[in-house]
């Protein structure tokens, strides 16, 4: 009888086991950015910034669904278009659906073009793409697509909210625009002169130049132009080690005006700028940090830097994504029919940990938020970057910025 009972009860366990693990499944995310080379840092930061957002928000808290949690699977692009669709096609093939990237607009458009032609071929294996950070306006305009959701705000809306706080200074008058020569450095470019054009159209723009992207060693000959041009600001869209070189050289030669940056914190930046970007930088961004606006919002940053000591929380857009995605998931009832996750992400508004509402514009799949201006000190900081003393402190917020912003989008949906 015993015998009986134990070849019972081992059959019970083993159809339990196994119902367990039919239904609790791993939900794949490729995570397309570069690993190597010379934005490389910028990458890996931002893969462990996604690797604890899932574990730590999803993974810890239950998973979503019936269990089901979530899982970053790295793919180096080395920030080539080209790279990207063979990473993209080997992330398919693994049966993955969800596709995050964010450095390089180039990389971004390879990305959503190639991923709107495979789910029109492909109806059953379809792909969401999650842009945390290419903002190209044409991503959300001319070129939109359903399957395509942007979590930043687009380089339009950045340059509205930075342009806002440089007309206000009544000591600039000349500025000199200089950025990476790529669908993003055009669009920065274009925006600057478009809204200063508006708002301050006394201000002279001396300079207006695009250099290689990440090919440039010695931008000293740009930082000589800057100077001599009599330049009273530089507006910049570069990031990495393009943002690093560029503005010591602006430094080391002289030059003493603000610099307007986009990307200019962590990574290495802060840390190498240190005293001599102090009041002097000022980036464009999202996400409170200094000061925290919750004891939430600390409590994480503590946590990943326990985990990541040499890590930066620089990019809290991350969170947004990987929490909105989860929310999606569960209002839809399911993590495969990725058009069900889409049409549930549109239109979605969300309470962001870093404070204030997200709202996913249906009309486009551009994420509305608060816009920031912060600047590089050493006072006033809660959490520094790069384990420099220094960081990033508020100085401006712009509520849900762009929500009123035009689009061209045409967008057919499935």
């Amino acid at each position: 009888m015993r015998k009986t009972t134990g070849i019972g009860l081992s059959a019970v366990m083993a159809t339990l086991l196994a119902a367990g693990t039919a239904s609790a499944d791993t939900i794949k995310i490729a995570f397309i950015d570069p690993l190597s080379g010379p934005f490389a840092s910028t990458g890996t930061n931002g893969l462990h910034q996604y690797e604890f957002a899932a574990e730590t928000l999803v993974n810890e808290k239950g998973g979503v669904l019936d269990g089901d949690t979530f899982e970053i699977v790295a793919f180096d692009n080395k920030t080539s278009p080209k790279e990207s669709l063979v990473q993209l096609q080997v992330a398919i093939d693994q049966g993955i659906r969800y596709v995050v990237q964010g450095n390089s607009s180039g990389v971004a458009h390879a990305l959503t073009d190639a991923i709107e032609k495979h789910n029109r071929r492909n109806p059953d294996d379809r792909v969401l793409f999650l842009n945390y950070s290419a903002v190209d306006p044409a991503l959300t305009n001319e070129n939109c697509n359903f399957w395509h959701f942007r979590f930043d705000a687009n380089a339009d809306i950045k340059m509205d909210a930075l342009t806002d706080v440089i007309a206000e200074q009544d000591d600039i008058t000349k500025v000199y625009v200089i950025g990476q020569d790529y669908s993003f450095g055009k669009a920065v470019s274009s925006a600057a002169t478009s809204f200063l054009g508006e708002k301050r159209p006394d201000i002279e723009i001396v300079g207006n130049e695009l250099h290689p992207i990440g090919k440039v060693k010695d931008f000293t000959p740009y930082s000589r132009k800057i100077v001599s041009s009599g330049a009273d600001a530089v507006i910049t869209g570069n990031w990495g080690a393009d943002m690093l070189n560029l503005g010591k050289s602006v430094i080391d030669n002289g030059f003493d005006g603000p610099i307007y940056t986009y990307y200019a914190a962590a990574d290495g930046i802060t840390a190498a700028f240190g005293e001599s970007g102090k009041d002097r930088l000022r980036l464009v961004t999202e996400g409170q940090t200094n000061p925290p606006p919750n004891d939430r919002a600390a409590a994480y940053i503590e946590a990943f830097k326990a985990k990541y000591p040499d890590g930066n929380m620089s990019q809290t857009r991350i969170t947004n994504v990987i929490e909105m995605l989860a929310k999606a998931i569960n209002e839809a009832g399911t993590a495969t029919d990725v058009v069900a996750v889409g049409e549930a992400l549109e239109g979605m508004e969300h309470e962001s940990m870093w404070g204030g509402t997200l709202y996913m514009r249906p009309e486009d799949h551009q994420l509305i938020q608060d816009v920031l201006i912060t600047v590089h000190t050493n006072e006033g900081i809660d959490y520094d970057l790069d384990n420099s003393d220094y960081g990033q402190r508020m100085e401006h917020r712009i509520e849900m910025a762009g929500m009123d912003s035009p689009t061209t989008c045409k967008m057919r949906r499935p």
